[in-house]
């Protein structure tokens, strides 16, 4: 054999091994939102459960929510996307359209695990082009939340419509021992921007379609303010947001609220900066056991309901090792799921309930973690079933205006305009009628680019 051909063999073997050694990372960059140390350890832990599994490094590095879409885009430019993103809803559809994200092995990690092992909803707001732009981790949904006992007592259907809220208020608004409802009136607060998009999903009505900018339907919205009217002149005076809320639900003076699952932990008891004060024990579990709660609300205009809801995804960037990057969202989705959401479970709802041969395995795993700040328990302790069902199922039918018609991005604008919010205002407190609410929000939110 000549030199010149051995030497073409040994670099073509050379170059043979390196691709081989190329094909699997030893070492892979994971972004998370979740910075706080303590959850950082959680992530940190898993990240060496699959090392030791797979042999593969897994670098976590924490970035601020705040900046992960300009970090975002600048690495992108750089060609220097770190392999795993763990990202809100709002990045997933521009982002694939970018080409920032992976789309097909995000796909392809759904398929294997079984898509019908995850919430509906879940997938559906990461719908891009008919695939799944990330792979979706966890979510939340928003609760209303209403004291169970005085329902039963009163005989009153759950408020899971407008109309049996209106029911409700008939019978348990007496103020100032209970208030029916306490409404977020507080213009300026994003809660009550939050609290009106449920509102609003709740009965079909959305200010932006696939082109844009829609009209708000007259008559959906003006029983949405007809509603939301109702529900404030349940409520205390003031200006009203989450903290009134809770307060005077936990003191045993709200019958209804509107919250997120972040209250389940404080209701029971198990933080001692927001107790309940229904009893003369800061730790009871009491209102915990007299509480119920609905995720699917719905109005006459859309009787299917609808359910606010905050998913987060697990996004395989276009730079990414794709194996490496792929079997770690995989491990963080089936083997290392339930330490995935031991994060923070009050608000990391499973959205894949289990695996295909245990349907319910990671609902019933999740229902199992310590939840509470100055003491714990499970969630499973604290909650009916039905009531762990239903905080679950919410996930199956969330929503967010914008996300099916890839306009999420116009629609956060409308949003953190606040520009609804201050016609609403105007509306209950009655210094205009409905027509010309309807007419304000159109002509405001259509000026929004």
């Amino acid at each position: 054999m000549s030199r010149h051909i051995s030497t073409k063999l040994l670099m073509s073997t050379a170059l043979t091994v390196c691709l081989a050694a190329a094909a699997q990372a030893d070492t892979i960059r994971f972004w998370t939102t979740e910075e706080q140390p303590e959850r950082l350890a959680k992530q940190q832990e898993m990240a060496e459960q699959f090392k030791a599994s797979n042999g593969v490094t897994v670098e976590v590095i924490p970035v601020s929510e705040s900046d992960l879409g300009t970090r975002a885009t600048a690495a992108f430019a750089a060609g220097d996307l770190p392999d795993v993103i763990y990202h809100t809803l709002q990045y997933a559809l521009p982002w694939a359209e970018a080409g920032i994200l992976d789309t097909e092995a995000a796909t392809e990690i759904v398929q294997e695990l079984g898509e019908k092992t995850f919430a509906p909803g879940a997938v559906a707001m990461a719908d891009f082009n008919g695939e799944t732009a990330s792979v979706p981790v966890d979510g939340w949904t928003q609760m209303v939340v209403y004291r169970k006992d005085l329902f039963e007592a009163n005989e009153l259907e759950a408020p899971n419509s407008f109309d049996n809220v209106l029911a409700a208020l008939e019978k348990l608004h007496n103020p100032p021992e209970m208030y029916g409802f306490v409404a977020a009136t507080k213009v300026d607060e994003n809660f009550m921007s939050q609290v009106l998009e449920h509102v609003f999903l709740a009965n079909g009505v959305s200010p932006v379609g696939p082109d844009g900018f829609q009209p708000l339907d007259e008559a959906a919205t003006t029983e949405v303010l007809n509603f939301y009217k109702a529900i404030s002149k349940a409520s205390p005076p003031g200006e009203l947001y989450w903290k009134q809320s809770r307060e005077l639900y936990f003191a045993g003076q709200a019958a209804m609220i509107i919250w997120s699952p972040f209250i389940l932990d404080e209701l029971a008891g198990l933080r001692d900066s927001a107790p309940p004060t229904i009893n003369d024990d800061p730790t009871s579990g009491e209102l915990a056991s007299l509480t119920g709660i609905v995720t699917n609300f719905s109005g006459p205009s859309n009787p299917d309901g609808a359910a606010w809801g905050d998913v987060r995804y697990f996004g395989i960037t276009s730079d990414a090792d794709t194996d490496a990057a792929m079997d770690f969202v995989k491990f963080a989705m089936d083997d290392g799921y339930t330490q995935t959401l031991s994060i923070a479970p009050e608000g990391k709802f499973p959205v894949r309930r289990g695996t295909l041969e245990n349907a319910s395995a990671f609902s019933d795993a999740w229902s199992k973690l310590p939840v509470g700040v100055d003491r714990k328990a499970p969630l499973g302790d604290l909650y009916e079933q039905a009531m762990i069902d239903e905080i679950v199922g919410g996930l199956d039918v969330a929503k967010r205006w914008g996300v099916t018609e890839g306009q999420l991005s116009l629609a956060s604008k409308m949003i953190n305009s606040q520009a609804i919010n201050r016609v609403v205002r105007q509306y209950i407190d009655d210094e205009i009628d409905a027509a010309a609410a309807v007419a304000a929000m159109n002509d405001e939110l259509s000026k929004i680019q």
